[in-house]
């Protein structure tokens, strides 16, 4: 029996290590089995047909003059003997500042609140059209540590993500951006981030080095190739021109460049391109400030740029226009009228017609940019030749120079009925021009 015994032991526990072999090989399979469907369950948790958050972008006046003063305040060429200063946010800048971007970047809104050691925030962003549902909202806490935050709290829609998950998913995100040109150096600037009530206070590093590195990878090799083709055509048609010459006439061959280059690449890159060389240019400012390298190119030669036979008028037109281009139609719109707010107060005065060219070059730049499409039918219309009326409205008959009291008596101020009207007035001669339609 014994014998016996001892010849069976051996067989046994080779069909033991079987059965569990295949117990293992069984539950891999239904695990792969199952890893698409839990995919596709997450998904369906993720999406929601209505968002979390739903907010406007509303940029005023007092916004972008608080955002002045902040940079004003915290210039980093007034850094002290070791580069290092602090900048303090209040939670309502922040909290527009990055529902501004959200709006702009990812069709999204944004909500922040700034707690004693803790940010929570929540986020929704629209997606394409689909069966399953249009919004990705995002619920989350980040606590502060002495080093990176630490995730306490994640959903995505309904889906709760544990908060290791959370943390691992936020340390590789900023891994990765670190990994980046960009994100190196705002790795290198940033030394330190806390939070209190209502207020965010981030510890920076600055120096002529770390300002010269930040300009050399704030544009990327290939937007300054493209600049570079841009600025090479002016340099080459400001030669040929009078001592004033109409933005009418520099327009066209700039953007039948864009038009010939966005052929076979990004139209709306192009237009935007074109845009900025003609803005840096009509400012009397040169790329070098915007791409270091610009400063080794050859220069154009000065002419004084006019619209309307003015030269105040281009610079309105096209920095709007500019804007609306890179960042969005609200920001230009904000910019131009702090611009006139902040004249009316001891400078020129605030000018109706200033902001009549300021809305015509946010609709341009809304236009440029919008879509390949409408990008490509301005540039074509551009390039076939312009006049001035077919992109700037007559707002010779608008009141310009008045001060601070002088305005508010005449008009109500910003928003009142007086001002409300000239806008209507201003909305309704730029939406006449035939390249703004």
């Amino acid at each position: 029996m014994i014998g016996v015994g001892r010849r069976i032991g051996p067989s046994c526990r080779n069909g033991t290590r079987n059965s569990s072999l295949k117990l293992v090989l069984r539950g891999a399979a239904l695990l792969l089995i199952a890893l698409p469907f839990l995919a596709i369950a997450a998904v369906l948790m993720c999406l929601q047909d209505r968002p979390l958050v739903v907010r406007s972008v509303q940029l005023t006046p007092a916004d972008i003059e608080r955002a002045k003063r902040v940079i004003d305040s915290h210039d980093p060429r007034q850094a002290g003997a070791n580069g290092l200063q602090t900048v303090a946010i209040d939670e309502r800048d922040l909290d527009l500042a990055l529902n501004y971007l959200a709006s702009r970047l990812a069709r999204g809104a944004v909500r922040v609140v700034l707690q004693p050691g803790a940010v929570w925030a929540q986020a929704s962003v629209e997606m394409p059209r689909n069966p399953i549902g249009r919004f990705v909202n995002i619920d989350a806490t980040l606590v502060e540590t002495g080093s990176l935050p630490r995730v306490e709290h994640l959903t995505i829609g309904k889906l709760t993500v544990p908060a290791m998950l959370g943390d691992y998913l936020l340390r590789d995100g900023l891994a990765r951006l670190v990994a980046t040109e960009q994100g190196g150096v705002a790795a290198d600037v940033v030394k330190g981030v806390s939070v209190a009530a209502g207020r965010l206070s981030v510890t920076y590093f600055w120096s002529d080095a770390v300002a010269e590195r930040a300009r050399r990878v704030l544009v990327a090799p290939a937007d300054q190739a493209r600049l570079r083709a841009f600025h090479d055509r002016l340099v080459d048609l400001v030669a040929k021109a009078p001592g004033k010459v109409s933005l009418a006439t520099l327009m066209p061959p700039l953007f039948l460049l864009a038009l010939d280059r966005g052929a076979t690449g990004d139209i709306v890159r192009e237009n935007r391109a074109a845009i900025l060389v003609l803005a840096f240019y009509a400012n009397g400012k040169g790329l070098g400030d915007l791409v270091p390298a610009a400063k080794q190119w050859p220069q154009p030669a000065r002419r004084t740029v006019t619209l309307a036979g003015r030269d105040d008028f281009p610079k309105h037109f096209l920095i709007s226009s500019a804007i609306a281009a890179e960042a969005g139609s609200p920001l230009a719109d904000a910019v131009g009228l702090y611009k006139e707010v902040d004249d009316s107060r001891g400078g020129s005065g605030f000018s109706f017609n200033d902001i009549g060219a300021d809305r015509a070059g946010t609709r341009f730049g809304q236009i440029a940019s919008q879509s390949p499409e409408r990008s490509r039918n301005l540039a074509r219309a551009i390039a076939s030749g312009v006049k001035e009326s077919d992109f700037m409205p007559d707002v010779s008959d608008l009141p310009e120079f008045m001060q601070e009291a002088e305005f508010k008596r005449r008009y109500g101020g910003i928003g009142g009925p007086g001002y409300n009207k000239m806008m209507a007035t201003i909305e309704a001669r730029v939406e006449s021009r035939p390249l703004l339609r």
